[in-house]
């Protein structure tokens, strides 16, 4: 099937709100959702997915902007407003991801300890932020390896984690 002929009611998480805007990116094309104008989710969009969405208002150019930047700057710092929806402590974790600067890594276990609680909640935090690249669940590895990303421990989602890693090492021009 043609991708360019797909309708924004066969993406995924459809049921859940259209996107407002569908981004490319090094690292494939983001599906990005607002809801009472804030961004409310970023989506990594199945590679079949090829066309992009413009954005159409102040908000999405704005959103718009801060990827684009990012991904020229890896340093850069996101100014976007954020709604978060998720349990407690999982916003807990979200706010304290927010605060790892690019270019550093964390362990699993070291912000568990530092937040109480076990590596595994720690993960299972991570896998689901709503909002990745804006909050920096990459930046989180294993001890000794890199760790899993969005709940998979191979493939593409791994590949983006790498990416992202490797994007941050630049140095701050």
């Amino acid at each position: 099937m043609d991708s360019s002929l797909l309708d924004k009611a066969s993406l995924p998480n459809a049921g859940a709100g259209l996107y407002a805007v569908i981004l490319p990116t090094p690292i494939g094309n983001l599906g990005i959702q607002t809801r009472d104008n804030i961004l409310s989710r970023i989506d990594f969009l199945p590679q079949g997915i090829s066309f992009a969405a413009p954005p159409q208002n102040a908000l999405t150019r704005h959103i718009c902007q801060q990827l684009k930047h990012y991904f020229q700057h890896p340093h850069h710092r996101f100014d976007i407003e954020i709604k978060l929806e998720g349990t407690p402590f999982q916003k807990r974790v979200w706010e304290a991801l927010r605060r790892i600067p690019a270019g550093i890594t964390v362990s699993y276990k070291i912000l568990a300890e530092q937040l109480e609680t076990s590596p595994r909640a720690i993960g299972n935090a991570c896998r689901a932020n709503p909002i990745p690249v804006v909050i920096p669940c990459h930046r989180i590895v294993a001890k000794d390896h890199i760790g899993g990303y969005s709940g998979k421990r191979a493939g593409d989602m791994l590949d983006i984690k790498k990416w992202l890693l490797q994007h941050e090492k630049m140095q701050p021009a």
